[in-house]
C-alpha cells in the first residue's frame, strides 16, 4: 500500500511561498509543537515564533523555515500555514 504525501502549503500576507507534497511537517504551536502527516484530524492551532521543520521524505534531512505568528489549519485537504513573517 502506497502511503499519500501530505500537501502542505506556506503562505505569507506578501506571497504563496510553498506548495508541497511531503512526508511530514512539524510546527511550532503556541500550545507547542505538533507534526502533521497524511490524514491528521483536522483542527486549528495558532503559532509561536520558532521552527517551521519540513520533511520532504521518510527519513530525509528536515528543511527548517523560522516563521513569526499566525496560525496553522489541518483539514481534508492538507495542511495551510498562515505566516505573518518568514525568515530569510
Amino acid at each position: 500500500m502506497k502511503k499519500m504525501a501530505l500537501k502542505f502549503e506556506l503562505v505569507t500576507p506578501a506571497r504563496l511561498e510553498r506548495s508541497a507534497d511531503v512526508h511530514m511537517v512539524t510546527v511550532p504551536g503556541t500550545e507547542g509543537d505538533f507534526s502533521v502527516l497524511e490524514g491528521h484530524a483536522p483542527f486549528m492551532a495558532t503559532l509561536r515564533n520558532g521552527p517551521l521543520t519540513i520533511y520532504a521524505a521518510a527519513g530525509a534531512a528536515p528543511e527548517v523555515i523560522e516563521v513569526e505568528g499566525g496560525f496553522a489549519e489541518v483539514n481534508e485537504a492538507g495542511l495551510t500555514v498562515l505566516a505573518e513573517h518568514i525568515a530569510g
